[in-house]
């Protein structure tokens, strides 16, 4: 009987504490990511890059506004320009040989939104993701595989923050 008791006290504690962590995360703010809400309804994105593809799916996952296409891209309420993409790289560390053994990756972006009639609703604006990898010359192959890789998420990572930069224009 009294190891029934135990594992009855057990399991309410349990409870109580859970019950307890959730009003602590519901007085404290805390909300899940919701999909961002935009102030314009239809968007037209141009281009063909990997970022753009990349943007276009974040977009389409949000749900919430229309993706236009290039033919019907006077109709858009909204034109999202990508202004330029850069990739670099830099040398973080060396070995007492002088071989390269870190690397950091670099990913810009320069976008702009605007009105069809030119009127500018974000100015040009710049984001920039780092990552730093190590090199190895005998898996040189790998590496390369590893740094395509670290782009494409680099590149997710831009598409989010741009989601965000988007939702936060209030009006036309």
């Amino acid at each position: 009987m009294r190891g029934g008791m135990n594992s009855s006290f057990s399991s309410r504690r349990a409870l109580l504490a859970g019950a307890a962590a959730t009003l602590a995360l519901a007085g404290c703010g805390f909300q899940l990511r919701r999909a961002p809400d935009f102030a314009f309804k239809s968007l037209f994105v141009p281009g063909k890059t990997a970022f753009v593809n990349a943007l276009r799916r974040q977009l389409r996952a949000a749900g919430n506004v229309e993706l236009v296409p290039e033919e019907e891209k006077e109709r858009a309420d909204a034109i999202l320009e990508v202004l330029s993409e850069n990739r670099g790289t830099a040398v973080l560390s060396t070995n007492s040989a002088g071989q390269v053994r870190e690397l950091q990756l670099r990913l810009t972006m320069r976008i702009r939104l605007r009105t069809p009639g030119g009127k500018e609703l974000l100015g040009p604006t710049q984001i920039e993701q780092f990552r730093d990898i190590t090199y190895n010359e005998t898996a040189a192959l790998a590496k390369e595989g590893e740094t395509e890789l670290l782009y494409r998420d680099m590149q997710n990572d831009i598409a989010q923050q741009t989601l965000r930069r988007l939702a936060a224009v209030k009006s036309l």
